[in-house]
């Protein structure tokens, strides 16, 4: 099959899985857009909400409706990196046979990632980086595709441990959850409190999935976008000549190359589910919140004024 005609199919498939999830999830199409975009692009993601916004209930119906197997593993204080990997124990004829954890599976609901210590935490993040865990310096490959979801609760930080500048690094998109409008509360409400059950249909099996990845990172970019996203990424930078005074007056540490692969990735799987064959300008600025957000460290002035990172991504766009 062509690429073009890849193309065309991926775009049918994307508005069919839309529709499914939508009979579970009412509204968040920008949330669930951003979900699809780091899956379509291997990538991992990081969703920031408070308690109540069926975050769970989210990333356990796109799991459904793209065909994969989910887990979901709360991150508290006492959670062991064996609690997420899995150890060896000694069976009955006194030989250590490895028991898999819940990581060894293809989405991972990382829920509330920042209320576990980093040793924990660092754990995951290497599975996430490599695709694989060591124990006891066996290596174990984990099964492609394979996506973490972490939760970040934005209101609670008492008793936790946020993620370090590097480990949020290794997410490609922070998306961020809002409140449902009245209209949708409404509708929410009528769907959670009635008894039918919803039949969610899956729309891709896991090889469609990684066939999608390959054919993301097939589409060309012009080289005017490519220099476009990664001066995008070097105004972000405070210590640099040619940043403005607005930047060095609000950022304290700008984003790293990897934002710049990411929002290429991102606008290369944005123009596929639109439909076009290579991506522009308006592709890499769909995508640039989801990626630079987390990226972004503002300063005490930033703080203080109440700027926060969007403001600052919308001044530089």
């Amino acid at each position: 099959m062509s690429d073009v005609t890849a193309i065309k199919n991926l775009v049918e498939k994307h508005k069919a899985l839309r529709q499914e999830i939508a009979k579970v999830i009412v509204g968040q199409t920008e949330v669930v857009d951003q979900i699809l975009l780091s899956i379509y692009t291997g990538g991992h993601s990081l969703l920031i909400g408070v308690p109540g916004l069926a975050k769970t209930l989210m990333v356990n119906t796109i799991a459904q409706t793209l065909g994969l197997n989910f887990k979901r593993i709360q991150f508290t204080p006492d959670l062991m990196p064996s609690d997420i990997l899995g150890s060896e124990i000694l069976d009955e004829k006194r030989n250590f046979k490895f028991i898999k954890g819940p990581i060894f599976s293809n989405i991972i609901l990382a829920d509330e990632i920042n209320r576990t210590p980093p040793k924990t935490q660092a754990a995951l993040l290497e599975a996430m980086q490599e695709r694989s865990v060591t124990i006891a310096g066996q290596q174990y490959k984990l099964e492609l595709p394979f996506f973490v979801l972490a939760t970040q609760n934005p209101i609670e930080q008492e008793g936790t441990y946020p993620l370090p500048e590097a480990q949020l690094d290794r997410f490609m998109f922070a998306i961020e959850l809002k409140y449902p409008s009245v209209e949708e509360e409404i509708e929410i409400v009528k769907k959670t409190t009635s008894d039918d059950t919803v039949q969610i249909n899956s729309m891709f099996s896991p090889a469609e999935i990684i066939e999608v990845q390959h054919l993301v990172r097939r589409i060309p970019v012009p080289d005017n976008v490519v220099s476009y996203a990664v001066n995008l990424v070097n105004r972000t930078r405070p210590n640099l000549e040619s940043s403005s005074d607005y930047v060095k007056q609000y950022i304290d540490w700008g984003a790293g190359p990897r934002a710049s692969q990411n929002l290429i990735l991102g606008a290369k799987a944005h123009a596929a589910i639109n439909g076009k064959f290579s991506p522009d300008i308006e592709d890499v600025q769909a995508v640039t919140m989801g990626i630079l957000r987390h990226r972004i460290i503002k300063n005490y002035k930033a703080e203080a004024e109440g700027v926060s990172e969007e403001d600052i991504i919308l001044k530089l766009l």
